[in-house]
């Protein structure tokens, strides 16, 4: 079963090139569990830079999944002290990621909670950014969406 929920995003990302950048965004999406894993589903905006994508984030003990479906695909995986390699794919072309994180807080339940991640991206084995982000769930109500 899952729930209508708010969701705030705040990410910041600093990249060598660019340096940094903060986008914050509130939206509305879903929440769901099953066999003790937390599901959020929202879409993104054209704020994000990734309107058409769907964003599916599961929430595990040790671990958090990200993955993207729409104008961009990918499937990114978290874990502290972890590296773990994913394929971007884009309108553009696609390349080989990895995921670095640094720092993993998520704690989520059926009310909501929040998810905080550092990590940093490589390419072709090289450090080119850091990104943070911390999401914040609250329930919308005591709407069902679908079972």
């Amino acid at each position: 079963m899952e729930k209508e929920v708010i969701i705030s995003i705040k990410g910041m990302q600093e990249f060598e090139q660019t340096g940094k950048d903060t986008i914050e965004l509130v939206t509305r999406g879903s929440l769901g569990e099953r066999a003790g894993v937390y599901t959020l589903r929202y879409q993104e905006s054209e704020l994000t830079g990734l309107e058409g994508t769907q964003t599916t984030i599961e929430v595990e003990p040790e671990r958090v999944s990200m993955l993207r479906e729409g104008q961009v695909n990918t499937q990114m995986i978290f874990q502290e002290g972890r590296r773990h390699l994913s394929m971007y794919n884009t309108p553009y072309g696609s390349m080989a990621v990895g995921v670095n994180t640094r720092h993993l807080y998520a704690q989520l339940d059926a009310a909501g909670g929040d998810i905080e991640i550092d990590y940093s991206i490589e390419i072709d084995h090289a450090i080119v950014g850091r990104n943070i982000f911390r999401i914040n769930v609250k329930q919308a109500g005591d709407t069902v969406l679908k079972q």
